[in-house]
């Protein structure tokens, strides 16, 4: 197509996209260059504004490692990451609610057993989280894998530390009885990385870069839908701010303060401790396909 007025441009773009084959690519592909351009039109960036927004996403994207994603950063900020979850775990009723996974995910977590402390040499008040997972229909289930990650006392994440090997993480079984138990140390409040493209856009706003207190879950079991989820201390200074928009009040818990004594796992720890009870409650993985037809 010869362009001829500014209408052309969109037109012609979308007339080039119509060669795809893969129906869902062409719909895809369509779409964002409709709303892209519409966006163009609106803001009417100046070409230095333009190249900077190229400049901004390259260096993004360089920023990415195996435990760093900028990008995904990126997503949870603008909202985007809540929204794609939403859509996409549209759970029965009573299921746990999920939320965002988060750029600081790393996979192969080494295997823990039944309160083996995943925070060993980490600094931080020490915390027992347990509980049971389930079914929505109340009965236990067993052999569940939950996958945990968290920031340290500190407030760091293992890509944030200079450390070999994992950091804060670990992957737990349920018992027979549908039970798990962890020992690790509290997480604390902790502003997401600023020393990026994501802080650089960050600091020219007045938006808050804090995330509310939080231990991280992925929970898989056969036959049921994966979760991905967070538990937030409940009084936290930032659960109503919380920069990724993660927080759902299901999912706020209390952080209880123990004295020093005999702990869940029944050892006896010589200093106060956080006791968190939690059950996870899955939904059948049919019944989540129906209910997002």
């Amino acid at each position: 197509m010869i362009i001829e007025r500014e209408q052309d441009v969109t037109a012609a773009a979308l007339a080039v996209m119509e060669r795809t084959s893969d129906p869902r690519l062409r719909q895809i592909m369509a779409s964002a260059i409709k709303h892209l351009h519409a966006f163009v039109r609106e803001v009417e960036p100046t070409e230095a504004e333009w190249f900077t927004a190229i400049d901004w996403l390259t260096r993004t994207g360089k920023m990415c490692t195996g435990k760093r994603q900028e990008f995904i950063l990126a997503s949870d900020v603008f909202g985007v990451s809540m929204l794609v979850d939403a859509i996409n775990h549209r759970f029965a009723s009573g299921a746990t609610p999920t939320t965002v996974e988060g750029p600081f995910h790393v996979a192969d977590a080494p295997p823990l057993e039944h309160g083996e402390n995943m925070a060993g040499g980490a600094p931080g008040i020490p915390c027992y989280v347990t509980g049971v997972v389930k079914g929505l229909d109340g009965a236990p289930v067993a052999g569940a894998v939950l996958d945990l990650w968290q920031t340290d006392g500190e407030g760091l994440y293992e890509a944030q530390r200079d450390v070999e090997g994992p950091w804060m993480r670990g992957l737990y079984r349920t018992r027979d009885d549908g039970t798990y138990l962890v020992r690790t140390v509290a997480p604390i409040a902790y502003t997401i990385p600023m020393d990026g493209t994501i802080g650089e856009l960050m600091n020219r706003t007045d938006i808050s870069h804090m995330r509310p207190a939080h231990i991280h879950f992925c929970v898989t079991a056969p036959g049921y839908h994966r979760l991905v989820t967070h538990l937030f201390q409940r009084g936290d200074t930032f659960i109503e701010t919380d920069v990724v928009y993660g927080v759902k009040e299901p999912l706020i818990v209390e952080f209880e303060k123990k004295p020093a004594g005999k702990a869940p796992s029944g050892e006896v720890v010589d200093e106060p401790f956080y006791v968190v009870r939690y059950d996870f409650v899955l939904d059948r993985a049919a019944q989540a396909a129906i209910a997002a037809e």
